[in-house]
């Protein structure tokens, strides 16, 4: 996350970015966590017979029904805390990516509608990471080396990335 003395804090918007943030971090993790425990074979078995009438090859969608656990629950974790935040949100974007494609193969256009809706929260996110302040990322910010105006703003993050 920049700061600059162009970006006035916002604490109101921090909050909301923060809770909403954490939301999507928690419901993602919740997926792949119940997936986990459910067992990823249990998981990715399921979903073989759901593909049935796609080009995909059976293979193919097995293997990524298990990994697809794995995936969301890293996600859910670096979100839920705010860590690594930009590269979580675009993860999660071309997650929904292959999943709409998935999902589109089936023809299933309400579950797509509802991936479509996870996307805008994603790519909203995304768009306001400036408020991205009560995260890990915040936390774990230090000043770099060649960064003039830091060095005089002691307990200021403005200039940190």
């Amino acid at each position: 996350m920049v700061r600059n003395s162009r970006t006035a804090r916002n604490p109101d918007a921090e909050l909301a970015y923060g809770l909403l943030r954490a939301t999507l971090g928690l419901n993602i993790l919740m997926h792949g966590l119940a997936r986990l425990l459910g067992g990823t074979g249990t998981f990715a078995r399921t979903l073989v017979p759901m593909f049935a009438k796609t080009p995909l090859p059976s293979w193919s969608v097995y293997i990524f029904g298990l990994a697809l656990p794995f995936i969301e629950t890293l996600l859910g974790i670096l979100l839920l805390v705010g860590l690594k935040t930009r590269w979580a949100l675009v993860g999660g974007c071309g997650l929904l990516f292959v999943l709409t494609f998935g999902s589109s193969l089936r023809q299933d256009w309400e579950i797509t509608a509802l991936q479509l809706i996870y996307t805008v929260v994603y790519t909203a996110l995304l768009a306001g990471i400036r408020w991205n302040w009560h995260s890990m990322d915040t936390l774990l910010q230090r000043p770099s080396d060649d960064c003039a105006p830091c060095s005089g703003a002691a307990g200021s993050t403005e200039g940190y990335s």
